[in-house]
């Protein structure tokens, strides 16, 4: 039985107090527990110790994730940010591939294959993204497209735990455009991203893995896609930064 979670995406958003405030918000909003739900914030890496601090002074139910990370140790990197330095500050999952690294920035799945296995190597769970266009949706060939993500996201990695592996399927084209993915739209593709993972890591590791979706998730239609066999969660932007309306997302997946 896979837990669900709800895990939220500040972008760049929320200095460190404002983080810390956020923080502390969502951990009062959550304090009766979050049930079987696995919580998780990904602020900006300037705010992680903050919030980091907070999760541990308020015993907050959530966990810690950063936005990104680089998969070499250290070295002359200026910008980047290594494995060891997320885990010295509490970070336990981590964001890649998200849809705008690799729209503004160029990054590539060799680079998300990359990426995920440093962090694996540090004990630090991906949450790997993955998505099409609406070029892509309207060829029809959207499924084709987000199948070959996977493969190349996952060549090469040992997978032997499946609740240290994430997956979030976000449509491009739905990602604050207003546009929302219907939850029959969202079960095709996790559907066919578990049947691949499965033909990859066999099906008892794809049974396991979670596979969330993101792309305008809000409190108000987190449920029906909830209520989809292949969808464990959401990926959540904007809904993210109040600490009422996240906390009312997790609230829907209890």
């Amino acid at each position: 039985m896979r837990n669900r979670m709800i895990a939220g995406n500040w972008k760049m958003n929320k200095t460190y107090t404002e983080g810390v405030e956020l923080a502390e918000g969502l951990a009062s909003e959550l304090q009766d527990g979050t049930g079987s739900v696995d919580v998780v914030v990904c602020p900006p890496a300037v705010d992680l110790k903050g919030v980091a601090e907070v999760i541990e002074q308020k015993k907050a139910p959530f966990a810690l994730g950063a936005q990104n990370v680089y998969w070499e140790e250290s070295g002359a990197y200026t910008g980047e940010t290594a494995p060891d330095m997320l885990t010295n500050v509490g970070a336990t999952y981590c964001i890649i591939g998200h849809s705008e690294r690799r729209g503004y920035f160029g990054e590539t799945d060799e680079d998300i294959n990359r990426k995920a296995k440093a962090l694996m190597k540090h004990g630090i769970v991906p949450i790997s993204c993955c998505g099409e266009s609406l070029e892509v949706r309207e060829a029809g060939k959207h499924v084709e497209f987000v199948v070959d993500q996977i493969k190349k996201d996952t060549e090469g990695l040992e997978i032997t735990d499946p609740s240290k592996y994430v997956i979030a399927y976000e449509p491009i084209w739905a990602i604050g455009t207003g546009k929302t993915a219907t939850a029959d739209d969202a079960q095709e593709v996790c559907g066919a991203i578990r049947k691949t993972l499965a033909e990859i890591f066999g099906q008892e590791i794809a049974d396991g893995i979670r596979v969330l979706y993101g792309g305008s998730a809000k409190p108000n239609n987190v449920a029906g896609f909830l209520e989809k066999e292949d969808v464990d969660g959401a990926l959540v932007g904007g809904a993210s930064l109040k600490a009422d309306s996240f906390a009312a997302m997790v609230k829907a997946a209890m």
